[in-house]
């Protein structure tokens, strides 16, 4: 009987240590981190700035490649493809992405934001009601495009009721601008830039049904290489600590990045706090909340456990308790 038991202490041992050698390996073959950087997500053009990425992994031998994100159906498409390990996101449009089958994992906070209103030109359009019959600009998969759906369902509309014409966000302002759309679902700092240049209004405003700015990884990258995603963020920490005690070197950034003027960044800036790191109930709380209201909506099929695929996304291990600063 010991004999046997041995035996098995041995076999589980050999394996454990061939299993925490494969994971070595695993990081040791990693050559680059592809990770975004995007126009809603100052912390990232922060640390694209800054380096700080590029010096961390700089003993490993380990390159970084940013990619640029227009929109969170962009980087997800990026994170579903494998064309990018770490992309910025919207909490509810992450939610969707995972129920659609998009093999990710929410890992942390980059900003809590008012990011998105709903956005007219002239005074025809007052209130969420009148776009019964209207052209709608609107990028799919986004958390615009979900803010324009609860607002339509508050106001016992569907999709069905509106002409939703799809385009990217840049797009999707210019067309307000040139009158091709009634309203358009905005994204700052697209969104700002048409208020301060182009006196555009956001005749709907809702803070509490923008979701989190979250940063998400896929699941294949996160378990081959769970020290790299910490210290990935690790270094995110650093990035937003900066944002923080250097707000107008953060607004400096932002307008090098995104060549937008002072007065439209400042507004993007006034409407996001970059307060959290650290990502969990919180935001558990608001995504679920969105993923119920777009199944109530008809978007979110009734038969999808929303409660549980929120749980299955929020993965708050990777941040080491001791950088969980707020």
């Amino acid at each position: 009987m010991f004999t046997i038991n041995r035996r098995h202490t041995l076999a589980l041992a050999a394996a454990l240590c061939l299993g925490a050698g494969s994971a070595q390996v695993a990081s040791a073959q990693v050559k680059e981190i592809r990770i975004d950087w995007a126009t809603y997500n100052p912390v990232s053009l922060v640390l694209k700035d800054k380096g700080l990425l590029e010096e961390e992994f700089k003993k490993d031998g380990i390159t970084i490649r940013w990619v640029q994100s227009l929109g969170s159906n962009k980087a997800l498409e990026f994170l579903n493809a494998g064309s990018l390990d770490l992309g910025s996101t919207a909490g509810s449009a992450a939610l969707v992405a995972k129920i659609n089958g998009n093999p990710i994992k929410s890992v942390y906070v980059y900003s809590r934001p008012e990011w998105t209103a709903l956005v007219t030109k002239g005074d025809a359009i007052k209130t969420v009601a009148d776009l019964k019959g209207k052209r709608v600009a609107v990028t799919r998969g986004t958390d615009p495009h979900i803010f324009l759906v609860r607002a339509l369902a508050d106001a016992k509309l569907t999709e069905k009721d509106v002409k939703l014409v799809l385009l990217q966000h840049p797009d999707g302002r210019a067309a307000l601008e040139r009158g091709d759309v009634e309203a358009w679902a905005g994204l700052d700092p697209l969104m700002a830039a048409a208020e301060v240049e182009g006196g555009a209004k956001l005749f709907f405003r809702n803070a509490a049904a923008n979701t989190w700015g979250i940063l998400n990884v896929r699941e294949e990258f996160a378990q081959k290489n769970p020290e790299l995603v910490s210290r990935v963020l690790k270094v995110y920490e650093q990035a937003r600590q900066w944002s923080l005690a250097n707000p107008k070197d953060l607004s400096a950034t932002l307008v090098a990045a995104t060549k937008l003027p002072d007065a439209v960044i400042a507004k993007q800036l006034e409407r996001t706090e970059l307060t959290h790191g650290p990502i969990g109930q919180p935001q558990a709380d608001t995504i679920l909340a969105a993923g119920l209201a777009l199944q109530q909506a008809g978007v979110i099929d009734a038969a999808v456990d929303v409660k549980a695929t929120v749980n299955g996304l929020i993965e708050p291990k990777y941040l080491a308790s001791k950088t969980q600063t707020q």
